[in-house]
């Protein structure tokens, strides 16, 4: 290769270098500068608690009339961001930054859409989310992200029925239910579901919930006030306040529908004479007035007018039922209780003469046989009737004297007779309390001699119990000494035979000895050398043949080779 072609190489090479760095260069300023853009201009953050209702500002024209539009459309998107960081152009999207709803305990979210499929003429309530109108299920306490620009949520209170209390639901919506029958799924009317005391959360467009008092409650009859009175003592104070609250908006609503219905049906009371009528009322009653009054002709011809109390009791499994047949408790009271108490009054007291109702046989009679009369009749229709008490009586004056004149002269002779018996009752009791103390000093003396009696017993069995406890003594002791003679002789006894026996076994051993050396006479010689000194030594010396060591020598005097032992 030429030293040009060399040249023209090494140039190519670095033109290609010095492009390849301005490419890397430049790209790496776009990025930095399209970062630097979106950190700078299209970051934004929602805080927690918020939320970033998106408008976007180009895209596909969404269909006519849409309030809400999908990613990719121009308009309000109906997603909506959540807490946090993000980032959107600001050249392409514009950003509200709004609060997310908080629904709080004890409340309910009602969401009314604008978006959606349109309901059928008339309807409110939303068969699903996906039309317009009042969503029928609520939401429960917590946070929410929904469109603002597309839902609208009323925050309103839930339902709590008190203790004593329960609640039947009628459903607002739907297909009208066959008469006399409760509304099934999809129909308008009352349900047969009881809600039982507790917090609910419902929606009150779609439900209305009615509180119908359940154990005792008293209708009371007035003749003073011709005014009737009922008292539902069922209501207990809640211990959270929160609570609390919630039972009395609930028993509050209850009270304004029946003050409506009252207004109605009713004729309204003086608020003197709803007063004298409930000052045996407790506070915790809640009372309501009907214009009625128990009155009929006696036997004998006589207006007899009367105070009555009514307790019953509506059980929860029939509240339903009676609600769906009759209306709340002032139209149960109205239209089943009150006219069943003077009908039956009317038919039974017509059966008494006026007196009757002053003497107090023939006035409880009549009210034993109203209140089964009563029990009998209002049990069909699924009321518990527990009493019917007759408070007061009032008949003609010009009946009503000469038969107190009576019943005071009845009275006084009474009384006299009643004071003489007392008297005779008065002196047969000293006659019995003087032979009561006569008898206390017989019991006196005689408790004395059997004290003394006893004492004397007592002293004769300790006596014996000495006696025959010495005698055992004296009889232990003699076993013992017989004891210790009997042990005495079996240890003579013993040590002499021991003594016997040990000598009888030396001499068996002097014996064997004896016959081990060969006779008595060698254990006598060998008992004659152990008594030797052991000192003395016996040398023998040989001197030589014919003499007498000669004869030593060969002469048997045979000595033991060892000593025995």
């Amino acid at each position: 290769m030429s030293g040009k072609e060399i040249m023209k190489t090494r140039s190519g090479i670095s033109r290609r270098g010095i492009y390849v760095t301005l490419t890397i260069v430049a790209a790496l300023i776009a990025v930095f500068g399209y970062l630097s853009f979106e950190w700078l201009f299209c970051r934004f953050y929602v805080p927690p608690g918020y939320m970033a209702v998106v408008t976007a500002k180009s895209g596909r024209e969404p269909r006519a009339g849409s309030i809400l539009v999908e990613e990719g459309e121009k308009g309000i998107r109906r997603e909506v961001l959540a807490e946090g960081r993000h980032f959107l152009n600001p050249i392409q999207y514009d950003v509200e930054i709004v609060p997310a709803v908080s629904i709080p305990l004890g409340k309910v979210g009602i969401v009314t859409a604008k978006v959606g499929r349109e309901l059928p003429p008339g309807e409110i309530i939303a068969p699903d989310r996906e039309s317009k109108g009042v969503w029928r299920d609520v939401l429960g306490p917590g946070l929410y992200r929904l469109n603002p620009e597309g839902y609208q949520i009323e925050i309103a209170d839930a339902v709590n029925i008190p203790v004593g209390y329960v609640g039947v639901v009628t459903s607002q919506t739907g297909s009208e239910p066959a008469p006399g029958n409760f509304a099934g799924p999809g129909e308008k009317g009352v349900l047969k579901d009881i809600l039982q005391p507790g917090l609910y959360y419902l929606n009150r467009y779609a439900y209305q919930v009615n509180v119908i008092e359940i154990g005792m409650n008293q209708v009371t009859m007035s003749a003073g006030s011709n005014e009737s009175v009922v008292a539902a003592r069922t209501r207990l104070n809640s211990a959270n306040d929160a609570l609390g609250a919630l039972e009395a908006q609930t028993l509050n609503f209850q009270n304004e529908q029946r003050l409506k219905t009252l207004k109605r049906a009713v004729k309204k009371t003086s608020a003197a004479s709803r007063k004298q009528a409930a000052d045996n009322i407790t506070q915790e009653a809640e009372i309501f007035g009907v214009s009625r009054a128990v009155e009929f002709p006696s036997r004998d011809g006589f207006k007899v007018t009367l105070d009555m109390t009514v307790e019953f009791e509506l059980m929860p499994g029939n509240v339903a039922k009676i609600y769906l047949l009759y209306g709340d408790l002032p139209q149960v009271v109205e239209k089943i209780i009150l006219p069943q108490v003077l009908s039956v009054s009317r038919m039974k007291g017509s059966s008494y003469r006026a007196q009757d109702f002053i003497m107090g046989e023939g006035r409880e009679t009549f009210q034993h046989d109203l209140r089964q009369e009563l029990e009998k009749t209002l049990a069909g229709k699924n009321i518990i009737v527990h009493n019917a008490i007759i408070r007061n009586v009032e008949i003609p004056l010009n009946i009503l004297s000469p038969i107190r004149a009576v019943s005071l002269a009845k009275e006084q002779n009474l009384t006299n007779v009643s004071m003489q018996e007392t008297a005779k009752k008065l002196a047969e009791l000293n006659i019995e309390t003087q032979l009561i103390d006569q008898r206390r000093r017989e019991v006196e003396q005689e408790t004395k001699k059997l004290v003394a009696q006893t004492g004397a017993e007592r002293d004769q069995a300790v006596a014996e119990l000495k006696a025959e406890t010495e005698l055992a003594v004296a009889d232990i002791r003699l076993k013992r000494s017989e004891i210790i003679a009997r042990t005495a002789r079996l240890k003579g006894e013993t040590e002499v035979k021991t003594k016997f026996l040990v000598k009888n076994e030396e001499a068996q051993g002097e014996l064997l000895k004896a016959k081990a050396l060969g006779g008595p006479g060698k254990l006598g010689d060998l008992k004659l050398v152990e008594s030797l000194n052991p000192k003395v030594e016996t040398r023998i010396i040989y001197a030589g043949p014919g003499t007498l060591w000669t004869d030593l020598k060969n002469g048997a005097l045979p000595l033991p080779a060892s000593r025995p032992e």
